[in-house]
């Protein structure tokens, strides 16, 4: 690949996560030329670096790309290394067409068509299909006084077991699921933690009656809104009846508003006081974080859990962002200002990102098969 090709691929898939095995499998179908470009050593690369103990929430029903279920005596629940395995066994009983080791740098117009510029040269393709998800560009946020924190300060994609940070006091910045799940387990493993949360969190539990909590919600969404917030409150109530009053504050926005913090691991942590809450971040100071409520208190290691943007950097300012930081696009995939650009792995709610991937992915081949006419 030394080169731009003398005839231009297909299709140009870029990243070997769910969404781009999930397009691939699509296009392949479909008898669509395609070749997919991972800058990882091996599909699901992202995935396979992730924290040792995350687990998908969303049951193995929901989480299954099309085509191939998960082996028989998968939890419900599945573990990062089995998806990571199922991913690596979907790939190869397929036969997707993988390049691994290859990064692509840039993506530019050709005409009507698109060229990629990569780790091992230039790529041409009629079309292009961004899968690339949100992990490799996470958010930072601009705190007065970062540079001089004199502790060791991190993203909390950088984050893989809690062993390394016995004994410390950490502090970590973000509600999310990410952030829930790190600050409870660093606390069971003899961390000081103490969480920063600026706006709270509507918390819900994994599952009810052994169902999926993910599940009840894809149907949820099928109701009207009234119909939906009776539910959800009466959810909020069944779980303050089980576990007590609320320990985090309430966000400004409704339950069905942003996907909750699912499970109740950091609640108990907090409530059996093994994690502190505190408010936002007014400022980091030498030794650790100035609060917005005055409060002043050092830290060793500080785990910034805020979240990731849209990894389309290789796009450079072709495409335009939306609110959420997503490329623009219309009917799910299809880019708003770019012809023969397709975005798989942008839609995220409370079914879950990677059944989302699952139901876009064929309409992605079918818009990528139009293009091609």
């Amino acid at each position: 690949m030394s080169g731009a090709a003398s005839r231009p691929l297909g299709a140009l898939v870029v990243g070997a996560g769910p969404a781009g095995l999930a397009a691939s499998r699509a296009l392949q179908r479909r008898g669509i030329g395609h070749r997919i470009l991972e800058k990882g050593d091996q599909p699901a690369w992202v995935w396979a670096n992730l924290y040792d103990s995350l687990t998908l929430h969303t049951g193995r029903h929901m989480s299954a790309l099309a085509g191939r279920g998960f082996p028989r005596g998968t939890p419900l629940f599945v573990p990062r290394r089995e998806f990571v395995r199922y991913l690596q066994d979907y790939a190869a009983a397929f036969a997707l067409p993988i390049e691994s080791g290859v990064e692509v740098r840039k993506l530019a117009r050709d005409g009507d068509a698109w060229l990629a510029d990569t780790s091992r040269g230039l790529v041409s393709a009629r079309t292009v299909v961004l899968a690339t998800g949100i992990v490799s560009n996470p958010r930072w946020p601009a705190f007065e006084g970062m540079a001089g924190f004199g502790g060791h300060l991190m993203h909390s994609v950088a984050y893989r077991r809690p062993h390394p940070f016995s004994g410390q006091r950490v502090l970590v910045v973000g509600v999310g699921n990410s952030g829930g799940e790190i600050g409870s387990e660093l606390a069971r493993h003899g961390a000081a933690v103490t969480m920063a949360v600026r706006t709270g969190a509507h918390v819900v539990p994994r599952e009810i009656g052994g169902i999926p909590i993910q599940y009840l919600s894809f149907w949820l969404r099928k109701l009207p809104r009234g119909a939906q917030e009776w539910v959800s409150e009466r959810v909020r109530r069944m779980s303050e009846r089980k576990r007590g009053a609320p320990v985090l504050p309430l966000p400004p926005y409704g339950a069905l508003d942003a996907i909750p913090l699912i499970g109740f691991n950091l609640v108990d942590a907090i409530r059996e006081g093994r994690v502190a809450v505190r408010p936002g971040i007014e400022r980091l100071t030498a030794t650790g974080a100035r609060f917005t409520d005055g409060r002043e208190e050092p830290f060793d290691t500080i785990i910034l859990a805020t979240g990731f943007n849209a990894a389309v950097q290789p796009l450079g300012d072709l495409v335009q962002l939306d609110a959420a930081g997503f490329a623009r696009r219309r009917d799910r995939v299809v880019s708003e200002d770019q012809s023969g650009l397709f975005l798989i792995g942008h839609n995220y709610d409370s079914g879950g990102g990677i059944s989302n991937i699952r139901w876009d992915a064929p309409r992605v081949a079918e818009r990528v098969a139009e293009a091609l006419r």
